[in-house]
């Protein structure tokens, strides 16, 4: 068993060296997860242990070297809504919504990406966008803290921005 710890570096900006990649599969969901006991392509198995801090994984991030194999992650696709709002209104109100359901976001090429939830689904329907559903890799999610009609520093909130740009139209 291979214990980590930590990651140590992303095989799409080091350098590519003859090793062999080995994959860890992971589900979008898992990405975020500080403890995590799998199996890579190969037969490998990982027990992931980050105790400080969340590690966040991505496509590509290396858990494991040797002289022979690099061990990196990969993320399992998932069926997804895909929205490409039109505007930033738009994109606001759509945001809102899956907000509103606790609902995970993920950005990408100019696309809101959400894991499929059918109430979510037919409510965009209903409501007019333009979605698709598409088998696609969920990478990083966005990472947000709102806090409500607080200024932190001396910046509005999120929440107060969104509501000065939706009310000021």
């Amino acid at each position: 068993m291979i214990i980590v710890k930590e990651k140590s570096g992303n095989i799409y900006s080091s350098v590519n060296d003859s090793r062999t990649i080995d994959a860890l599969q992971i589900e979008w969901h898992e990405a975020r997860k500080r403890i995590l006991h799998k199996e890579t392509k190969q037969g490998r198995t990982i027990c992931i242990k980050f105790m400080r801090e969340n590690p966040d994984l991505k496509e590509g991030d290396i858990l494991y070297q040797d002289e022979n194999t690099t061990i990196a992650v990969e993320i399992i696709p998932c069926e997804c809504i895909v929205l490409k709002p039109s505007n930033t209104r738009e994109a606001s109100a759509v945001c809102y919504e899956i907000g509103n359901r606790h609902l995970p976001l993920f950005y990408e090429a100019d696309e809101l990406l959400v894991p499929y939830d059918v109430p979510l689904y037919n409510l965009l329907v209903t409501l007019g966008y333009v979605v698709k559903i598409e088998e696609r890799k969920l990478n990083c999610s966005f990472q947000t803290t709102v806090l409500p009609h607080l200024q932190v520093g001396m910046t509005d909130s999120l929440l107060n921005k969104i509501h000065h740009f939706t009310t000021s139209l």
